[in-house]
């Protein structure tokens, strides 16, 4: 008889970290931000005289804008202007350079300012934009899942809006399954010939599978595309299943096999931001509970991780980006998982922890949680249920 994955139950103390951490990553958000530019920083790093602000990133202000957003419709105070950051982003577009970030800007202004997305539709002939950009031909996973969220952010937003882009949804939704294996895991971009496209054409990262995920839930939703959330369950099932021991979301996957071929590094945005917002997206789409994985992926930032070393900097209001592998084979090994199509399974001694932080780590952790009651959002008992369909996927 097979034995359960695990058995978890609500916790009550998780819940106030995370209304804890909501408030803190506020405040990073702030020292994130430079006043004059009215843009976020590209990251902040610990640097022998302290913290230190570097550069400026108009994706990573979007992802920020994202989730002060969320948090402000919560009833909640947040001490920027967002209308007026967003009007930055948008008086000067030199800086959008791939689909991807116009899906951004579309979903941004579906949650902030939805009495622009004509504007915006006019100024980037969003019907048209797959063509626009030469980047679409290659098919990234990230990129197509970032405008077709946008597209469905824009259709559940204002469904009666800019029925033309119907069409440009469903070609984006064709172009993203084309990039997933039989066993559910996205590759990081439509197969080419070459080496690169040996490789990259099978590897995604984890990126690769929590935003295509998101995307198609809420696609799902807007459109009444049923098959778009079942492609989406597929994928976070395989995801559950191969969660690490300490709730790791490992780094590189297989989407030939459906294994992992790279563990570190495992950054702790996955563990409090994208993987908690893709679930609970998923579970409100398909009412099931996917908070036994996401509680134990939490619990990673809070020490319960391979250095039992708490991730969180309360004196900063951040959390530190990464547990990576300090050693000069990293690179090496994942190639060679690639090309002998084997998983990287082996344990590491060679870790640290990456001391910095970036603006869209803690925007999608306010995404992901405002406005969330976690364990409520699924059918009573789906949880394990999941389990269940897991194991039996194992032994299979």
């Amino acid at each position: 008889m097979a034995r359960p994955l695990f058995a978890l139950s609500v916790e009550a103390d998780t819940l106030t970290q995370i209304a804890s951490l909501n408030q803190s990553v506020v405040a990073g958000l702030v020292s994130m931000f430079d006043p004059e530019r009215k843009l976020f920083c590209h990251r902040l790093r610990l640097g022998e005289s302290g913290l230190v602000r570097e550069g400026i990133s108009h994706r990573y202000t979007m992802i920020a804008l994202l989730g002060l957003q969320r948090l402000r419709s919560t009833g909640v105070s947040i001490p920027l202007d967002l209308p007026s950051i967003l009007q930055v982003l948008i008086q000067d577009t030199r800086w959008l350079e791939n689909v991807g970030d116009l899906g951004l800007l579309v979903w941004l202004c579906a949650l902030v300012s939805p009495e622009r997305l004509a504007e915006i539709d006019s100024q980037f002939d969003l019907k048209h934009a797959l063509a626009h950009f030469h980047e679409t031909r290659r098919g990234r996973t990230m990129e197509l899942s970032w405008f077709l969220s946008g597209l469905a952010h824009q259709k559940l937003a204002c469904p009666d809006l800019l029925p033309h882009l119907r069409d440009t949804a469903m070609e984006t939704y064709q172009l993203l399954r084309k990039n997933q294996g039989e066993h559910g895991v996205f590759s990081h971009l439509a197969e080419n010939g070459g080496l690169t496209g040996l490789m990259r054409g099978r590897m995604g990262s984890f990126a690769d599978q929590v935003y295509p995920i998101y995307a198609l839930a809420k696609f799902s939703r807007a459109y009444q595309v049923p098959k778009a959330a079942e492609r989406a369950l597929d994928a976070a099932l395989t995801l559950c299943e191969l969660q690490g021991p300490h709730g790791q979301w490992w780094w590189h996957y297989d989407a030939a096999t459906g294994k992992v071929l790279g563990q570190y590094p495992v950054y702790s945005v996955h563990q409090y931001g994208i993987a908690p917002m893709a679930l609970l997206a998923l579970g409100e789409e398909t009412q099931s509970d996917f908070t036994p994985w996401i509680y134990k992926g939490l619990r990673w930032i809070h020490g319960d991780n391979e250095l039992e070393q708490d991730m969180r900097d309360s004196s900063a209001n951040v959390i530190w980006r990464y547990i990576y592998r300090n050693d000069y084979k990293k690179h090496w090994d994942v190639a060679l998982a690639v090309l002998m199509a084997r998983g990287d399974a082996q344990p590491h001694k060679e870790l640290a922890v990456l001391h910095e932080c970036r603006p869209y780590e803690l925007g999608w952790l306010l995404y992901a949680f405002a406005g969330h009651r976690m364990g409520q959002q699924g059918l009573p008992g789906t949880a394990p249920i999941i389990a269940t369909r897991l194991t039996e996927r194992i032994q299979q």
